[in-house]
């Protein structure tokens, strides 16, 4: 009997090994020996590794009967419906939907056993509901058919798509508020080119027949008070006119075609003729090509930087104003020469008074002068212009100067324009 007890210990101590070598996942099958012949039997637990992957994933993943029972369900369920797993275990799903989600859910249910099906449902947590996206898969497991689905919390998701249809409606509210203020802007511009110049004319008209009436006398400080009172006015009109040119830029784009820059080029030469005899200017081009452009815009854009060429030259030296240029791949100023390239890099270059290059970020700045109105005239707004025209056509403008030795603007315009 003492030899029998021990080989019964010796029995379940293997038996206990073995059991605890199946529940820890370390055997797939076992052989028993039945008489003189051997059967294999299959162990039907998921592996260890698998089972540790369905464990540590972010999305919740549940097992479920025919009966929506669920068998099984991951700690990331658990977390998702806030309850211990022993109280999730033998319930059904559906206890845990929503229920305005209910009568969906078991629709999908329903036709998920003939194919995998995907749909939303909100999930209970706490009194609260989440929005839970569910990817539904039937499988078989020993004859017996079982459904597994897999839950992903869609709150942050949902969350961030409420926050940018907030920011879209704010932008339609820009885009609204942008809108009236553009039409201001045509209001303004129209009262601008007439309203405002029909006073100013009438200044200068009758300032200019006091002035040849022969009333005053020439070296008088009255006829010296009338002359002050005629430039500003002068100056006033072109304020006018420069800001009626900016304003139209925010409301009109006008057409883009094919043009030849050159000749927009020679035709502003012509124009400056006589101060260009004036003041003995030399003036190359060479190498302006064919682009995609509003011609009247890029026309104002040559004629600023060229009047500011011929205006802002050293008083004892001739201008010298070199117009060209070359192909670039893309919007770089400092990017190689590519003959096929999509871009062109315009330069304007001349050799006047110059100035530091601390204030380039200041020069393109609507009203800003870097230079006296006594010593040179203008408004301040023309480069403001050629910046916005540049830019309008998806180009990038840039300049470099240094003082006594003149500046050099460089602009990168498209081949093609392209309105993105």
């Amino acid at each position: 009997m003492l030899e029998e007890l021990n080989e019964t210990r010796r029995r379940l101590a293997e038996a206990e090994d073995t059991i605890e070598a199946i529940r820890t996942g370390q055997v797939d099958a076992l052989v028993v020996q039945q008489g003189d012949s051997h059967q294999l039997y299959t162990l039907q637990t998921a592996d260890h590794a698998y089972r540790m992957f369905i464990e540590k994933m972010n999305e919740g993943a549940v097992t479920l009967n025919r009966e929506g029972v669920i068998l099984y369900a991951n700690s990331r369920f658990s977390e998702m419906v806030a309850l211990p797993l022993m109280y999730i275990i033998g319930q059904p799903l559906y206890n845990f939907v929503a229920p305005h989600s209910r009568l969906f859910y078991m629709d999908l249910y329903e036709s998920c056993w003939r194919e995998d099906a995907k749909g939303e449902v909100d999930l209970f947590r706490n009194g609260a509901f989440i929005p839970t996206k569910l990817s539904l898969n039937p499988l078989e497991i020993a004859s017996e058919m079982s459904m597994n689905i897999i839950l992903t919390d869609l709150s942050e998701q949902k969350s961030t798509q409420r926050i940018l249809e907030d920011n879209n409606r704010q932008l339609e509210q820009l885009n609204s508020t942008l809108e009236l203020s553009n039409h201001d802007l045509q209001q303004f511009a129209s009262v601008a080119s007439h309203d405002l110049q029909e006073p100013l004319r009438k200044i200068q008209m009758f300032g200019n027949f006091i002035k040849t009436a022969g009333v005053l006398q020439s070296d008088g400080k009255e006829y010296q008070y009338l002359e002050k009172m005629l430039k500003s006015a002068e100056r006033m009109k072109t304020l006018i006119i420069d800001v009626l040119n900016y304003s139209r830029l925010s409301v009109n784009d006008g057409e883009f075609v094919p043009v030849e820059l050159s000749e927009i080029v020679q035709e502003i030469l012509e124009d400056f003729e006589l101060v260009i005899k004036e003041k003995n200017a030399q003036i190359s081009i060479v190498n302006l090509p064919v682009l995609e452009v509003n011609k009247g815009q890029i026309r104002q854009m040559f004629q600023n930087l060229l009047s500011n060429a011929l205006k802002f030259s050293n008083p004892d030296v001739a201008p010298v104003i070199k117009i060209g240029g070359y192909f670039l791949a893309d919007k770089n100023f400092d990017g190689p020469e590519m003959p096929d390239g999509g871009y062109y890099m315009i330069s304007v270059e001349d050799n006047g008074i110059g100035f530091e290059e601390k204030y380039i970020p200041n020069i393109f700045a609507l009203f800003e002068r870097l230079n006296s109105k006594e010593t040179f005239e203008g408004t301040g707004i023309g480069l403001a212009i050629t910046k916005k025209i540049v830019e309008k056509h998806n180009g990038a403008i840039h300049v470099k100067s240094k003082v006594g030795y003149g500046s050099k603007f460089l602009i990168i315009l498209p081949v093609t324009y392209n309105i993105s």
